[in-house]
């Protein structure tokens, strides 16, 4: 199943701490087409931050703006310009 998945990149940057290096990666995660009828799933957007001390981080976003947006904020807040993002909810269409 994860073969058949596709990532979207939205962003990538690397922190340099006296303790390692930080990793933050933002990108949308999207499924297979829906075997039943053809159409394709939505897109997940994730922010992802590995090489913290409390093990890695993420954050959910709903659309791609969102993403871009929240993927800036985490780095301000990792360097200290700014509070720990809070992660926009997610609205599923009925």
């Amino acid at each position: 199943m994860l073969d058949q998945m596709t990532l979207y990149p939205v962003a990538d940057d690397v922190l340099f701490a006296p303790g390692g290096r930080v990793v933050i990666r933002t990108y949308g995660v999207a499924a297979p087409a829906d075997p039943a009828n053809g159409q394709p799933r939505s897109v997940a957007y994730r922010t992802w931050v590995t090489g913290v001390r409390e093990q890695p981080r993420y954050w959910r976003w709903g659309h791609f703006e969102d993403a871009r947006r929240g993927h800036r904020k985490v780095l301000e807040w990792l360097t200290g310009r700014g509070p720990q993002p809070q992660q926009v909810a997610q609205v599923d269409a009925a």
